[in-house]
Order: C-alpha cells, then structure tokens, then sequence
C-alpha cells in the first residue's frame, strides 16, 4: 500500500509548486548543463529524428539537440510550457509544446524516435507507468535517455534518504528510487548507465526498446 506522505506526489501539487518554481527554475536548472549534454549526445539523435521529451520543464535540453530533427515537449504545467516556448524563440527548434500527463501520453504507439526523460522519473507520481508509456510510443529499436537522481546500483534506500524524502518529496523530488525497480518492469534494454552530478547520486542511463 501507498504510504500517505507520498500522496504528497500528485499532478495537482506538482502543477502548483513547479508554477511557483518556474520563474526561477534556470538558476538551479543550469547546474545540470553539462550532464543535460552529455546525456543528449550519448541518445545520438540523427537527421529527421522525431523526439519526445517529456517533462520539459523550462526547454533547458533544447539547445543540446540537434536542429535537423522534429521535437514533441510535453509538461504537466502549463507555466513550464509557455518557458519552453519563449527558449525556442532563441534556440529555433522545430517544436511542438504540449500540456500532458506523462503517465498518460496521447501519442499512437511507434511514435518517437527518441525519447528524453531528465529530471522527471523522481518527480512524476507512477514513474512506472511513465516509463511504460514511453517504451510504449517509442519505434522499435529507439533510444530513451535518462537524467536523474537514484538510489544506487544494488543498495537498499539509506535510513537517511528514508528520513528526509517526505521533505524532499514535498518540495521538489522523490530519492529514494531505484531505477533498476523501475525499469524491471518493462521490457526495454539498459545500454549504459553513467555517474553523473553529486557523487553519482544523479545518474545518466540509456536504455533501448528491441527490435520487432
């Protein structure tokens, strides 16, 4: 069963507190530049690439991505959109900016190319079913790139994180996930898994949807 404090991660409450966030969301954003880059360059987007991120936040990953290729952004705050669309102003991609539930995307299957997931499975409710809808628009053999803050590799949630995630899961992030829970059930294929910020506490993963 759900324990009550994590009732605390709903889309209601991530609309409101990421409204408040965003006009300051750049300033800590930012930090992440270099691993945002690096993360994009490993997903290898090609020529005529259709891409989906979903959590776009601010547009932050726009300007890794290359300008040759279609971009699809979702968000469950409308504040974010509207940021993401004004960045495209200066980065001009070819983007479309959409306010959507990323556990219930409205995309037919076999959709996307690539997909981008920075900085959302430890904010979305039911990363689960995120996931699983991304392996479920994603084409056969495409890539889904992954920034974001986990428990590490083969070790339980320390008694630490267990005590400070009602905190850290009321103001911005869940950290006591493990992307391996995460993924096991799915069918996708995890190709690398990278240290990324704070001591590999944040982790860059690819991982692959096999071929038909």
């Amino acid at each position: 069963m759900m324990k009550k404090w994590h009732l605390i991660s709903t889309n209601k409450w991530n609309k409101i507190r990421y409204t408040a966030y965003a006009p300051g969301y750049d300033i800590l954003g930012t930090i992440f530049s270099k691993s945002r880059e690096i993360s994009i360059r490993e997903l290898d987007i090609q020529k005529d690439d259709h891409v989906l991120i979903v959590g776009v936040g601010t547009g932050l990953d726009l300007e890794f991505i290359t300008e040759d290729c279609r971009i699809t952004a979702t968000d469950i705050t409308p504040a974010m959109i509207d940021r993401t669309l004004k960045r495209n102003n200066i980065c001009k991609r070819n983007l479309s900016a959409i306010v959507m539930d990323g556990q219930k995307l409205s995309f037919q299957d076999n959709s996307f190319d690539k997909i981008i997931l920075h900085l959302i499975l430890a904010v979305i409710p039911y990363p689960i079913a995120c996931l699983k809808e991304c392996e479920r628009v994603l084409k056969p053999g495409g890539c889904i790139a992954i920034f974001d803050k986990f428990v590490p590799q083969g070790r339980d949630a320390s008694l630490l994180r267990k005590l400070l995630n009602p905190i850290t899961n009321l103001l911005f992030s869940n950290i006591t996930r493990s992307i391996g829970t995460i993924v096991g059930e799915t069918k996708l294929l995890t190709i690398s898994d990278l240290k990324a910020d704070f001591n590999g506490n944040f982790r860059i993963i690819r991982l692959k949807k096999k071929e038909i």
